[in-house]
């Protein structure tokens, strides 16, 4: 799946105007492209010192925080859109950070590796932990602390009183809507309280 085509497939389900907050933002070429393309403001959340560095290099207003350490210098509904692609697999603390998007924002959206695709189930039947474009490392160098499938998800949103608003998986390139849970690397979901 390319960078460019899973900017696009988040940036359709922002609203243009929105005032948007991207947790774990990287190199912030989401929030740049949702400013350039959908007249998008807000801020980005990165703990990283050179990805810091290359959202101011972008123009992208960031703040330098550990996420494991909540959001509650963030009012209710402070946001229209909090974004958290390929960072709810990485945080210790995901229920509580799931909430935390969806006390900030009116909407949320995730996108994370489906551990669920056939591929990964494949190498897990041959005995194997799977290694792919999607999810590239062993695992003894991960940086996912939790794997989660695309099925997995859906319940922990309906245990935490989320309502799904929009959601499929991504494969090279394209929306998979039929068995995404089997059919698509990168499940993605927009929902609100």
């Amino acid at each position: 799946m390319s960078e460019r085509h899973l900017l696009e497939s988040i940036a359709r389900l922002v609203p243009p105007g929105s005032r948007v907050l991207d947790l774990g933002c990287g190199d912030g070429a989401l929030l740049a492209h949702l400013q350039t393309t959908r007249q998008c403001s807000g801020y980005g959340v990165e703990i990283d010192d050179a990805k810091v560095h290359a959202c101011i290099r972008r123009g992208v207003n960031v703040l330098q925080l550990n996420l494991e350490d909540g959001l509650s210098m963030f009012g209710d509904d402070a946001f229209d859109v909090v974004l958290q692609i390929d960072t709810l697999q990485h945080l210790r603390n995901a229920e509580t950070m799931l909430r935390e998007t969806a006390r900030v924002g009116r909407i949320g959206i995730v996108a994370f590796p489906n551990f669920a695709h056939w591929p990964n189930r494949l190498a897990v039947l041959q005995g194997r932990m799977p290694v792919t474009r999607r999810l590239p490392y062993q695992w003894y160098d991960t940086p996912n602390i939790r794997v989660g499938t695309y099925a997995d998800f859906e319940v922990l949103a309906r245990s935490c009183g989320l309502t799904v608003d929009d959601s499929f998986g991504l494969q090279e390139d394209r929306e998979v809507r039929f068995a995404p849970n089997l059919l698509a690397s990168t499940a993605v979901f927009k929902f609100s309280n």
